[in-house]
C-alpha cells in the first residue's frame, strides 16, 4: 500500500471511527476559539515592518540609534470653518477654544495635547480669507479606536449651523479606513456564502450537499484563526491576516469538500457501500485534493519570502487555513460521510437534477462533452484563439503604473477624506508626512553647512514641497530636514518630488564633503516598497515555478503536463493584469462596474494576485488532471480520457468558479480602490482559467501532444510514484449483483462494475 494508498487508509480509518474523528475535531476547534478569544486580539498589529536595506529603512535606522525610536504618536487635525464670521470674531473664538477645551479634557489615554490658533498666533493655521482655522492634537497610539470620542465632544460646535468642523489626519484616516474595509470584507464573505450555498445547491440538486462544503470552509476558517492566535506569540502579525483566512477559507475550504462529496456520490452509485465509497474516494479525490493543496501552499509562500510583514503575515495566514482545509476534508469530511451516508445527499432541490453517473457504454453527451468534441475537433485553431484572446489582455500590462493610490483611491465621502479635501483647498496643505533628510555628517562642518543651505532653496524653489525646516542635532553628528510635501504624500507628484530629491538636489548639494544624506518619511518608504517589489518578484516567481513543477512532475510523472499547467497559469494571471490596467489606469469599462479611474495600479497587487491566483488555478489543474490520468490509465484513450475528465469534473469546477467570483467580486464593491483591483483581479482571473483555459486550452493541447502529455524522461523514473489520478483498483468485467439502497436521484446503474487489481505491466505509459 506505501505512498500511493495512504489517503485511502486515512480515510477508511476515519470512516470507521466518524465519533472518534468528530469528537477530537470538536475538541480542536473548542480550543481554537479559546486562543481566539484570549490570544488573537493581543497578536496582532496595524504596524508594517520592512526587513530589507533600502535607503528609507538605513535613514530610519540612524534616527532610531542616535535620537531614539520615535514614540509613534498620531497627528489629528480639526478644521473650524464658517460662512459668516474669521477667527477675529470673539464668537469664533470662544466656540474654537470650548471645542478644544473640550477635546484635551479627555484626558491623556485618548488626547495627550493640542495647540491652537489663538495659543501660538501661528498664521499657518488660519486660512487666507481667515474663516477657517486649525486645531492640531497629538493622540497616543492606539487611540484611533477611540477617535469617535473625540467626534462626540466637536460635532456638536457644527451642528448649529454657523460653525463646521471636519476631521482629519491619522486617527481619523486609519479607524474610517480600517472600518471600511472591514464592511468590504464583510460584503464579500455574505454574497460569497449566499452564492455558494446557491450554486453548490444547484451543482449537487441537495440542500444537505450544499451545507457541508460551506460547513467545512468555516472549520478550516475557525483553526486557521486557532492556529494564528498561537504563530502571533512567537512573531508579529498584522490585522489583515483574519481577512485572508477569511477570503481563502472560503475559497479552498468548499473547493476541496466539493470534489470530495462529489466522488463518495459518484462512488456510491457505482454501487459500492459506504465504507469502501469512502476509501475510493480517500484513494482518488483526497489524494489530489494533498497535492493541490501542497502547491496552493508553495505558490502562497511566496508571499512569506518578501521582506515586508503585511506580505509574510498574508502569506502564512492563507498557508494556515490552506493547511487546515486539507486535513479538514480528508479526516472531519470522511467522517461525517460515515454518519450521514446517503443522508448527505437530502433535502433534494425541486425541478434541479442531481448529477448522475455514466452508464457502461453509454455516448458521451452534453454540454461538457459537446465542447470537448468541438474543441479536439480542431485543436489548433481552438488552441491559437484562446490564447490569442489571453494574449490580447495580457498586453496592457506592458503599460501598467504601479504605485500607491493612497487618498485619491478613497471615497470622498469617508469624513476623514472630506478634511483632507477641505485642509488643501483652506490652508493648501497635505498630511503632516514630509520627506525626511537625514544628513549623517559633522553638523557644523562649512561644506555640511553649505549643502544643507543648498537643499533647502532647491526644495523651497519646488512647488510640489511646501517648505523645509532644519534641525540641527551637533551632539550627534545628525542634521534632518523636514520637506514638507504639499498634497497626499502616496500620489505620483509626491513620489517624483521625492524621487528628485535624491537624484538631483541631495547629490548636488553634498558633493564636496564626508557627509551623507539619505531620504526617509512616508514616501520614501513606498518608493523604496515599490523598488523592493521589482527585486523580489522574480526571486519569488522562479521560487514557486521551480517548487511547483516538481510536486507537478511527482503527481503526474510526466515533465510536459507541469510545464503546460505553468504556462497557462502564467497567461491566465497575465491575462488578469492586463485587464486592471485596462479597466483601472485606462478607465476602460470602468464607469460601467461602477470603479473609479486612477492613475496607478497598487504596487503591491501583480505580486499578491500571481500567488493566490496561481495556487488556486492549481487546484482547478489538479482536479481536471487527475480524473484524465485516472482514465488514461484505464483506457489508454487520449482523447476520450481529455472528454472524460471534462464531463466529471466541468460541473463541479464551474461551480467552484461561479463560488470564487461571487467571494472576489463582493470585494470588488467596495469603495476602497485596492479592493476593488484586488477583488476583480481575482474573479476576473478565475473566470478565464474555468472557461477559456479549462474548456479550450487544456483539451485542445492535450488532443495535440496526445501520448507526450505523459512524457517522463527514463532519468527520471526514479521519483516516488505516488500513484495520484490512478483508481484503487481498475475495472474489469462489469458483473450484476443486487442493487443497495439508495434514495431517489442516486440511481445505481443497472450493471454495477466490481473492481479487480489492473493486471498490466507497471511500466505502461
Amino acid at each position: 500500500m506505501g505512498l500511493k494508498r495512504w489517503t485511502e487508509s486515512l480515510a477508511r480509518a476515519c470512516a470507521r471511527r466518524p465519533w472518534t474523528t468528530v469528537g477530537t475535531w470538536v475538541a480542536l476547534l473548542v480550543g481554537a476559539g479559546v486562543l481566539m478569544n484570549t490570544l488573537l486580539g493581543g497578536a496582532l498589529t496595524t504596524d508594517n515592518e520592512f526587513y530589507d536595506n533600502s535607503e528609507w529603512r538605513q535613514a530610519q535606522t540612524i534616527l532610531d540609534e542616535r535620537l531614539g525610536k520615535g514614540d509613534g504618536n498620531l497627528s489629528e487635525m480639526i478644521i473650524v470653518r464658517s460662512q459668516t464670521l474669521t477667527v477675529d470674531d470673539p464668537r469664533y473664538r470662544s466656540q474654537v477654544e470650548n471645542m478644544f477645551n473640550g477635546v484635551t479634557a479627555l484626558g491623556q489615554d485618548l488626547v495627550l495635547g493640542g495647540v491652537n490658533y489663538y495659543m501660538t498666533g501661528d498664521k499657518s493655521m488660519v486660512s487666507p480669507d481667515r474663516h477657517s482655522t486649525l486645531i492640531l492634537i497629538s493622540m497616543p497610539k492606539g487611540a484611533e479606536k477611540q477617535i469617535d470620542k473625540v467626534y462626540e465632544v466637536t460635532d456638536p460646535y457644527g451642528a448649529g449651523g454657523t460653525f463646521e468642523v471636519f476631521h482629519t489626519g491619522d486617527a481619523s484616516f486609519t479607524e474610517d479606513t480600517t472600518q471600511l474595509a472591514e464592511n468590504t470584507m464583510k460584503t464579500g464573505e455574505t454574497i460569497g456564502i449566499m452564492v455558494a450555498l446557491v450554486v453548490l445547491a444547484i451543482v449537487f440538486g441537495a440542500l444537505a450537499s450544499a451545507i457541508l462544503p460551506i460547513a467545512l470552509g468555516v472549520v478550516a476558517i475557525v483553526a486557521a484563526l486557532g492556529l494564528t492566535a498561537l504563530v502571533g506569540q512567537t512573531m508579529d502579525l498584522t490585522f489583515t491576516i483574519t481577512n485572508i483566512i477569511t477570503m481563502m477559507g472560503l475559497a479552498v475550504g468548499i473547493d476541496y469538500s466539493l470534489f470530495i462529496l462529489s466522488r463518495f456520490r459518484e462512488e456510491r452509485q457505482r454501487g459500492l457501500d459506504k465504507i469502501e465509497a469512502i476509501a475510493v474516494t480517500g484513494a482518488t479525490a483526497s489524494k489530489a485534493v494533498v497535492f493541490s493543496g501542497i502547491t496552493v501552499m508553495l505558490a502562497l509562500g511566496g508571499l512569506v519570502i518578501f521582506p515586508m510583514s503585511i506580505f509574510k503575515t498574508m502569506g502564512i495566514g492563507a498557508e494556515l487555513v490552506v493547511f487546515g482545509a486539507v486535513i479538514a476534508a480528508v479526516t472531519l469530511l470522511p467522517a461525517l460521510l460515515s454518519l450521514l451516508g446517503d443522508k448527505a445527499s437530502s433535502l433534494r432541490i425541486p425541478f434541479v437534477p442531481p448529477p448522475k453517473l455514466e452508464k457502461p457504454g453509454e455516448a458521451a453527451h452534453g454540454f461538457w462533452a459537446t465542447t470537448t468534441r468541438a474543441v479536439t475537433k480542431v485543436p489548433v485553431v481552438s488552441l491559437v484563439l484562446a490564447v490569442a484572446i489571453l494574449g490580447l489582455a495580457a498586453f496592457q500590462y506592458t503599460d501598467i503604473n504601479t504605485g500607491m493610490s493612497g487618498i485619491s483611491g478613497i471615497p470622498d465621502d469617508l469624513p476623514a477624506k472630506a478634511g483632507f479635501n477641505v485642509l488643501q483647498k483652506e490652508f493648501h496643505l497635505g498630511f503632516n508626512a514630509p520627506a525626511v533628510v537625514v544628513i549623517d555628517g559633522d553638523a557644523d562642518s562649512s561644506s555640511t553647512q553649505a549643502g544643507i543651505a543648498s537643499l533647502q532653496s532647491s526644495i523651497e524653489s519646488d512647488t510640489a514641497f511646501s517648505g523645509a525646516t532644519v534641525a540641527l542635532y551637533p551632539d550627534k553628528n545628525l542634521t534632518v530636514v523636514y520637506a514638507a510635501i504639499a498634497g497626499d504624500p502616496m500620489a505620483k507628484p509626491a513620489m517624483e518630488a521625492v524621487a528628485r530629491l535624491r537624484a538631483d538636489y541631495i547629490p548636488a548639494s553634498f558633493q564636496d564633503g564626508d557627509a551623507q544624506a539619505l531620504v526617509t518619511g512616508q514616501t520614501a518608504a513606498i518608493i523604496d516598497f515599490n523598488q523592493t517589489t521589482s527585486d523580489y518578484t522574480p526571486i519569488i516567481l522562479g521560487v514557486v515555478l521551480l517548487l511547483s513543477f516538481a510536486i507537478l512532475t511527482m503527481a503526474f510523472r510526466s515533465v510536459v503536463i507541469p510545464a503546460k499547467a505553468i504556462l497557462m497559469n502564467l497567461l491566465s494571471v497575465g491575462a488578469s493584469y492586463g485587464l486592471i490596467v485596462l479597466v483601472f489606469q485606462k478607465g476602460v469599462g470602468a464607469r460601467v462596474f461602477g470603479f473609479q479611474q486612477v492613475d496607478v495600479i497598487e504596487s503591491w497587487l501583480p505580486l499578491f494576485l500571481f500567488a493566490l491566483l496561481f495556487g488556486l488555478s492549481m487546484d482547478y489543474h489538479v482536479f481536471l488532471l487527475s480524473r484524465i490520468r485516472e482514465h488514461f490509465q484505464q483506457t489508454g484513450d487520449n482523447t476520450g480520457s481529455v472528454s472524460y475528465g471534462l464531463r466529471t469534473t466541468g460541473r463541479l469546477i464551474t461551480g467552484a468558479a461561479l463560488i470564487m467570483v461571487a467571494v472576489f467580486g463582493g470585494f470588488a464593491l467596495g469603495d476602497m480602490t485596492m479592493f476593488q483591483q484586488m477583488g476583480f483581479g481575482l474573479a476576473v482571473a478565475v473566470l478565464l482559467d474555468a472557461t477559456l483555459v479549462r474548456c479550450v486550452i487544456v483539451p485542445a493541447s492535450m488532443k495535440m501532444l496526445g501520448k507526450y502529455n505523459w512524457y517522463l524522461p527514463k532519468w527520471l523514473q526514479w521519483i516516488p510514484d505516488i500513484g495520484l489520478g490512478e483508481r484503487m483498483e481498475e475495472v474489469a468485467q462489469p458483473v450484476s449483483i443486487p442493487r443497495p439502497s439508495i434514495p431517489v436521484g442516486l440511481e445505481a446503474p443497472s450493471v454495477v462494475p466490481v473492481y479487480v487489481k489492473d493486471e498490466r505491466p507497471q511500466n505502461w505509459r
